[in-house]
């Protein structure tokens, strides 16, 4: 199953004119992101706000990542501060799957973003966290924090912002859009032979799980769930798991 390096700003000074700051709203979003995420079979890791987007950088280089998202607001130049608004999503231009994953991630946003029209996908070179990552790297401005209106959209929207950029990752990776559930322990009921974990509902399987063994679960999609078995994380039929 996929993993993701989640960089929410650290930015705790840049303010938003309704009150609270970018750092905090970002983790916000990410806070929501979570339960999607491990409904969906994503793993993260995860910056502090004690971070740096340097050290961000530098602490996913050290592991193995399939992609990296960093959560942004945005703030107008000076002389124009409050007159903007707007969410752009960038991508390094040398980057195929980068431009790929932000060209999803703004067609999604769209849906919800009052101004559809002003939710681009732009390549750049300025920002170190899409030029100076490993794996295939977005980083999205949601809207403008000094605009009223842009920061009323996020302060107000954290829930279902939160759902769209995961949707949106389910869409980059080829995964079925699974709906989080609450957290449960379930126990294998194969008639005969071990449960398959499965990358994706019937995709290569990952693991073999014997008749009684326990699973957490996590999400589900259809006739599947989302579960976590020892070290794996997949797919396995709901049919032969009887939740606890």
């Amino acid at each position: 199953m996929p993993r993701i390096y989640l960089s929410p700003s650290t930015q705790e000074k840049n303010l938003y004119v309704t009150g609270g700051t970018e750092e905090y709203y970002m983790n916000r979003i990410a806070d929501a992101m979570e339960p999607w995420l491990a409904a969906n079979g994503i793993h993260w890791t995860r910056n502090t706000p004690e971070m740096t987007a340097a050290s961000s950088i530098a602490q996913s280089k050290e592991g193995r990542y399939d992609f990296y998202l960093a959560l942004h607001s945005n703030a107008a130049p000076e002389g124009r501060y409050g007159s903007m608004r707007g969410t752009d999503v960038y991508y390094a231009p040398n980057s195929p799957r980068g431009r790929r994953a932000a060209e999803i991630i703004a067609a999604n946003l769209r849906r919800i973003y009052p101004l559809p029209d002003r939710v681009r996908a732009l390549s750049t070179t300025a920002l170190g966290e899409v030029t100076r990552t490993v794996p295939p790297a977005v980083l999205i401005e949601f809207a403008y924090h000094d605009n009223p209106d842009d920061a009323d959209w996020i302060t107000e929207n954290i829930e279902r912002i939160a759902r769209n950029v995961v949707f949106s990752l389910t869409e980059y990776f080829g995964l079925p859009f699974a709906e989080p559930i609450p957290v449960r322990t379930g126990v294998v009921a194969t008639r005969t032979g071990p449960l398959r974990i499965r990358e994706t509902p019937g995709g290569r399987v990952l693991a073999l799980a014997p008749k009684g063994a326990p699973l957490t679960v996590y999400g589900q999609w259809e006739g599947w769930y989302v579960v976590h078995y020892g070290s794996v994380v997949g797919y396995a039929g709901a049919e032969f798991v009887i939740l606890e």
